[in-house]
């Protein structure tokens, strides 16, 4: 199965926001074979979140790892934030080497499309609540070095 080159920070199309897919592209062919090869490239990189962005595409699309199984999130929105916040180290395949320590929200609620073109809601806690809030900040052409209270491995690019 193919995969395709991860983006590498400084790449500036890391920093730009991400188009919204249309939703009748979805089913087709080349989306469905573009979801497989996310999955494929997340999997060979030993990820467990990938954002469209890291492979080059502009679009709102990432995939999450949920229970040892990837699944497709299409043109995703955080919806709802816990209050409560927690901080956790956190890397990226974009930026090889480098990690962080990043404050985000416990839990929240998604809504997105799935590989399907079905809308699906759901609440994700911990360790899932962080992949989606990372993944979603792709989306929005923010890396976690610029959320990071402390990054190790390199250091912090000027604001």
């Amino acid at each position: 199965m193919k995969t395709l080159p991860i983006v590498i920070y400084p790449a500036k199309s890391l920093k730009l926001p991400s188009k919204e897919v249309a939703l009748e592209k979805i089913n087709t062919p080349e989306y469905q074979e573009l979801f497989d090869v996310m999955i494929n490239t997340m999997q060979q990189a030993q990820g467990v979140g990938l954002a469209a962005p890291q492979i080059g595409k502009n679009e709102r699309i990432i995939i999450v790892e949920l229970k040892s199984k990837p699944q497709v999130f299409i043109n995703p929105k955080i919806t709802q934030r816990s209050d409560a916040t927690a901080i956790n180290e956190e890397g990226c395949l974009s930026l090889p080497g480098v990690w962080g320590l990043v404050e985000r929200a416990k839990m929240v609620s998604v809504e997105a499309f799935n590989r399907q073109g079905k809308k699906v809601s759901l609440k994700a806690k911990g360790f899932e609540a962080i992949k989606f809030q990372h993944e979603i900040d792709h989306l929005d052409g923010i890396l976690f070095i610029d959320k990071a209270a402390e990054v190790m491995g390199v250091s912090r690019p000027a604001k």
